[in-house]
């Protein structure tokens, strides 16, 4: 038995015995469970098992142990001639590596393991196997892929790659079962598999006990925590605790009840002016999170600057403590958005009572989290040099024009020890929604993406945002969420009240009665709070607005280059600012041109998506400083007029603040986002600090051919929106476009538009209907096909309790976030192509682009080499998404093919992680390229720009 081997290294011929590595392993998942799994967690195994929380440790602990037993079968040992050789010594034949052949590949360790531990569990203890199959899928699944009844079947064909036939046959069976019965006693199950035998495990229980065992594994396979032998000389305490001592995991947040009332709550934790009062909306949110029966769903809606966030925090602090949640997950819709958060979260934390001292863990969560500065400062403070956890496969070297995209293993494991994927374990995360949503996503390692968040609060803004595709998945996760009894918050200005119900019913799961949510989308009031916790039915309140609010008159205005310049020369000559809003990126920059002609340079600010990391960061700082709020401004604001166009950047997370708006036309809860940047903030008595003739706020909608019968929007839009969301939009304005035009009442005005928007009810003109009846069609057809093509790689529902986790995520999307397909998975967008903009020198050498502030521009990027890591981080901040014209599958697959003409093998190691599967795009030293048939542009001030070649 102790020569059966488990860890190799080909370096330095260090080995680890099979025994060794089941004890660390479960000394780990025993160190987990006291330490570091979260309240709520260890509550809901603990719950399913007859002795509460002691078998549910000890569940987890044998389980740990046990999960590598198929690495003790002639497959897995025959990879390592010498080690191989040394267990034939004992008795144990087998084949070699070649004899096996490509059948060897039939049965994994796990798989393998799954098999032995079934077989183990029915002959020494009368367990049938539907009982067995529920523990043994965790030893299956511990590589991030539950088996399928199809892997199982053929292994249960291959007998010889578990045991050698002849002789030798009994000694491996004998060896199986020693390892297995010892770890029974060890760990002090022998005693309970006769209780357990009745245990119906539900399909949540067995995901977290997969995602415990899987962490567990992963830190007992560091050789930097636990060495190989003949190095290692320590006894068996004094490694693990060595190791853990190493390992530095931050312990979860506990929070406690927060003591007093919403307003004492409010005063502590964030940072409120002088004598401020809190709003209804956050008063009724804090009550409503303290009164309901147990923690679950909140929906809170209310219009924008309502505070929203704070309220979300205070919840999520309430339902944290009544739970036992150990953090909180902050999803935003965009990068920007979750960057924006990032210092708000950790502002809160710092209000936070302490713990002792205890550490917290924290996370920006997108892929380009890295390149922000604050987050870079907290992965500094917390440096640890811990190399990788050992694969089970050679590492492929990865090309641009590999199918997968994806870089190689070393560095995929190595990013899951220390970065994106097992870095949302930490216990406060701010980042995009597509984090949580591939919880819904069948892909690798699915089981640790539910243990992210099944200890957590998890936060939802901007629900509103999402369009049916995402919600597909979102919906599915809430109801895995309800399932594992996560609390929700989900955020939005307003929610059409089909959505709201939908949101309610996918949280609530099975239980309660469909009639009860009849309340949730009947209610007309604004702003509302809905309450469900799960199994139950749901509780509706409207607390009221603030006196906070305004009027916003709209009026239509042609579309054209020249009207808009002629028009804003009128409305700016007494000196303001401006925003004009495009739906696409050529609008914008369309605009920029003929403004500036008309303008001046100085005076026209261009913001749009499709600039590098580096530079769009700086452009929303700059856009803060200028037309943030007054006490933020700090006499920045322009005193002459000044345009800023942007495209929906400006819709989200910029506290900016305009004296006149000018819009596309778009749906209408977007069209409200867009006002909540007009007279956003008071600008002295009755708005005395504008100028005379833009002290009434008002909104010029245009983007649209008003003068046939029917509005046309431009095709840029319709692209973008489809035209029924438009022509519905169009139609629930016309009160205030049209006749007396009746201003937009603020907030007032917000639930009425929305609902009728997205109602099913006619609205509009009736010449207008036939139009309506074609775009509808149009309509309902392309949300039937994105529904459609949003359940290809949808994660099932949650099954029977006791139903196995076998086949869970078959005809998944692999690696899903990162591959080029699986980013694209829980947002209905083509493949897009990013890139890392460098500039390529009059010799051939690259460089960073010369800009960049900080001494990081102009830095070489040597091609013989990995670069320096200051250059090599300026380099890789800027990251570019190219447009959509590069998502078409030809045109994708020759840009592919020349950029990786400048494949650089140097930076695909795991010591320039930086850059190492990237694709690099060189501009020369006028800031153009050509790719795939087009000419690119880049300038700092206007991004990028793509043209016919």
């Amino acid at each position: 038995m102790r020569s059966v081997w488990a860890k190799h290294d080909r370096d330095t011929e260090g080995w680890l015995p099979l025994w060794r590595h089941m004890a660390d392993s479960a000394a780990v998942a025993g160190l987990l469970w006291d330490n570091w799994l979260p309240e709520n967690v260890r509550a809901l195994i603990s719950e399913v098992l007859p002795g509460g929380a002691r078998d549910a440790r000890l569940l987890c602990v044998w389980l740990a142990a046990v999960h590598d037993i198929g690495k003790a079968t002639p497959a897995f040992a025959c990879q390592v001639d010498q080690l191989a050789d040394r267990m034939r010594a004992e008795g144990l034949e087998m084949k070699t590596r070649r004899q096996f052949g490509e059948d060897r590949r039939i049965a994994p360790h796990g798989l393998a393991g799954q098999v032995l531990l079934g077989e183990w569990l029915e002959g020494r203890y009368g367990w049938t196997a539907r009982q067995s199959g529920q523990f043994a899928v965790v030893a299956g699944g511990h590589h991030g892929v539950p088996p399928e009844h199809g892997q199982l079947n053929d292994v249960y064909d291959r007998p010889h790659l578990l045991r050698t036939p002849g002789p030798s046959g009994k000694l491996w069976r004998r060896v199986q079962e020693e390892l297995l019965d010892a770890c029974a006693e060890e760990y002090r199950v022998g005693e309970r598999l006769g209780a357990w035998r009745a245990v119906v495990l539900p399909q949540p229980v067995q995901v977290l006990l997969t995602a415990v065992v899987i962490v567990a594994d992963w830190i007992a396979s560091n050789p930097d925590l636990f060495p190989y032998f003949p190095q290692e000389t320590r006894g068996a305490e004094e490694r693990v605790a060595a190791a853990w001592r190493g390992l530095r995991l931050p312990s979860p947040w506990r929070a406690g009840e927060p003591a007093g009332d919403a307003q004492e709550l409010f005063a502590s934790r964030f940072d409120l002016p002088p004598g401020a009062k809190i709003r209804p909306v956050q008063e009724a949110a804090v009550r409503l999170a303290r009164e309901m029966p147990v923690p679950g769903l909140m929906i809170i809606e209310a219009p924008m600057g309502e505070g929203k966030t704070e309220a979300a925090l205070a919840v999520a602090e309430i339902f944290a403590a009544r739970s036992g949640a150990g953090g909180v997950f902050f999803a935003l819709p965009t990068m920007a958005t979750g960057n924006a958060m990032f210092p708000r979260l950790l502002d809160w934390l710092d209000r936070l009572p302490g713990q002792g001292g205890a550490r917290r863990s924290v996370l920006l969560a997108h892929s380009k989290a890295a390149l922000n500065d604050e987050f870079a400062d907290l992965l500094r403070a917390g440096r640890q040099t811990i190399a990788a956890v050992d694969v089970d496969a050679a590492a492929a070297q990865w090309r641009p024009s590999d199918e997968r995209r994806s870089a190689p293993a070393e560095l995929i494991a190595h990013a899951w020890l220390r970065g994106r994927k097992k870095a949302m374990l930490s216990s406060f995360v701010a980042g995009t929604v597509d984090q949580l949503l591939f919880a819904g996503l069948k892909s690798r390692h699915l089981a640790l993406r539910h243990l992210a968040v099944a200890g957590k609060v998890v936060v939802i803004d901007e629900a509103h945002a999402y369009d049916t595709y995402m919600s597909v998945y979102l919906d599915r996760v809430l109801s895995w969420l309800g399932a594992y009894r996560v609390p929700v918050v989900v955020l939005s200005a307003t929610l059409p009240a089909a959505r709201r119900r939908q949101l309610a019913q996918a949280y609530a799961g099975e239980g309660g009665d469909a009639a009860d949510f009849d309340t949730v989308d009947q209610s007309a009031a604004y702003p509302l709070l809905t309450a469900v916790a799960p199994g139950q039915g749901p509780v509706v309140e409207s607390p009221g607005a603030s006196s906070r609010g305004g009027e916003v008159r709209l009026e239509r205005l042609d579309d054209g280059q020249m009207v808009l310049a002629d028009r804003l020369a009128v409305e700016l000559d007494g000196g303001g600012c401006a925003l004009v809003v495009r739906n696409t990126v050529r609008r914008v920059l369309e605009t920029a041109r003929a403004l500036r002609e008309r303008f001046g340079d100085e005076a026209v600010t261009v913001a749009h998506s499709c600039f590098i990391d580096v530079d769009r960061a700086a452009k929303d700082a700059d856009l803060l400083e200028r037309f943030g709020p007054p006490e933020k401004a700090d006499g920045r604001r322009p005193t002459g007029p000044h345009i800023v166009v942007a495209s929906q950047v400006a819709e989200q997370s910029l506290d900016v603040d305009f004296d006149l708006l000018v819009t596309d036309l778009c749906p209408v809860d977007l069209m409200l986002q867009r006002m909540g940047r007009l007279h956003r903030h008071r600008r002295g008595e009755g708005q005395a600090e504008r100028p005379a003739r833009l002290r009434t706020a008002r909104c010029l909608v245009t983007g649209v051919d008003w003068s046939g019968e029917v509005p046309a929007p431009v095709r840029g839009s319709v692209t973008v929106y489809g035209a029924y969301a438009l022509l519905r939009s169009a139609a629930v304005l016309l009160p205030h476009l049209d006749g007396p035009k009746r201003p937009v009442r603020l907030p007032d005005d917000i639930s009425p538009l929305v609902q009728g928007a997205y109602a099913d009810a006619p609205v509009g003109p009736e010449e207008w209907s036939g139009a309506m009846a074609a775009a509808r069609e149009r309509h309902e057809r392309h949300r039937a096909e994105q529904a459609g093509r949003a359940e290809v790689f949808r994660l099932d529902a949650v099954g029977r309790p006791g139903r196995p986790l076998i086949g869970w995520i078959a005809a998944g999307a692999g690696d899903a976030d990162d591959t080029r397909a699986g980013r694209a998975q829980v947002r209905d967008n083509k493949e897009s192509l990013e890139v890392v903009v460098v500039q390529r020198r009059a010799d051939g050498s690259l460089a960073t682009v010369p800009w960049l502030g900080g001494g990081r521009g102009g830095l070489e990027l040597p091609q013989d080499r990995p670069p320096p890591p200051t250059a090599a981080r300026a380099a890789a901040g800027c990251g570019l998404r190219l447009p959509i014209q590069f998502s078409h599958a030809e045109v994708m697959d020759r840009a592919i093919a020349e950029l990786e003409e400048l494949y650089v093998p140097a930076w695909q190691v795991k010591d320039s992680h930086w850059l190492a599967g990237q694709l690099i795009l060189a501009l020369d030293a006028d800031c153009q390229t050509r790719l795939a048939g087009f000419l690119l542009r880049y300038s700092e001030t206007d991004g990028l720009e793509v043209t016919g070649d």
